[in-house]
């Protein structure tokens, strides 16, 4: 089978990856959590993740419908390391709602013509208008993260965009928008175990991307880069929520929790609204390299 850029993620999980990352992928098994760090040593089991997941199914179909009846407008931007489960999460999120007031929003690099343009400016053609749900897999961050790991913006553009991006999410929240910001976080050793997947999975090969390959050699520039992000970024009016998401099921409840408990719906259903795992999900403190 051929793969993607030509085994490029294999040859670098056999020639350059630290020691510690290929043993701890060599020895685990399916169901193994990879990083020392995270709070459990094995996923969450199928059935109480299912039976969970069928409760805030029903509790995020009541939202969409109040958002529908009430004109309220919902932003939730997503942001994390390159597969930390961003998709994953809002392809459940969205499973069983109306696609007419629920959009996904994963925009392309900028054009020539959009590269002229205040930075912001393509991003608030996909605001959520009143009665609609829309779901950012990736944002206006990009220019927080990726693009000074690859080069693709100056010192100063970044400057900018952190002067000026506090002022646009509270412009935003006084708008009436509620906006939520979740940063997907994933170990290094997690990260490349789904990358190696992906690249032997015909049906997933398509999620990789050069930006992919290039960035498992960045892990200690992405890493500064995230954690300035958190730092200029984190504010009273828009706060990061952090979702520890080696484990993409206890990810998915935890996104839901926070985002249903943080909105006040009608007809919530407080017992099948729990409070989100704390070990799980927090503010940029429990964020780690």
């Amino acid at each position: 089978m051929d793969l993607p850029f030509d085994g490029a993620i294999s040859a670098f999980f056999h020639k350059d990856a630290p020691e510690e990352i290929r043993k701890a992928i060599a020895r685990a098994d399916k169901d193994d959590l990879l990083d020392p760090g995270f709070p459990y040593s094995e996923r969450m089991g199928r059935k109480p993740y299912e039976k969970a997941m069928e409760r805030l199914q029903v509790e995020l179909v009541k939202l969409q419908h109040w958002v529908k009846e009430s004109g309220a407008r919902v932003a939730v931007v997503f942001e994390g390391r390159d597969a930390a489960g961003k998709g994953s999460t809002i392809k459940r999120l969205t499973e069983n709602l109306n696609p007419r007031g629920a959009r996904v929003v994963a925009l392309p690099k900028p054009s020539d013509i959009e590269a002229t343009q205040w930075y912001f400016q393509r991003y608030i053609a996909h605001l959520p208008a009143g009665g609609e749900i829309v779901l950012f897999d990736r944002s206006w961050y990009n220019r927080g993260v990726v693009e000074p790991v690859f080069g693709f913006c100056s010192d100063a553009q970044r400057r900018h965009f952190f002067a000026q991006v506090p002022d646009f999410e509270r412009m935003l929240i006084e708008e009436g928008i509620h906006l939520v910001k979740f940063w997907l976080n994933v170990g290094r050793a997690e990260q490349l175990r789904r990358f190696l997947d992906r690249e032997r999975d015909p049906l997933k090969q398509w999620k990789l991307s050069w930006i992919d390959v290039e960035g498992l050699r960045r892990w200690d520039a992405y890493s500064a880069a995230i954690a300035e992000t958190l730092s200029l970024s984190h504010t009273v009016h828009a706060p990061w929520t952090v979702v520890r998401s080696d484990d993409k099921r206890r990810a998915h409840l935890a996104v839901m929790q926070h985002l249903l408990s943080g909105l006040d719906y009608a007809r919530k259903d407080g017992a099948a609204v729990d409070a989100p795992d704390p070990r799980i999900i927090g503010g940029p403190e429990i964020w780690s390299a």
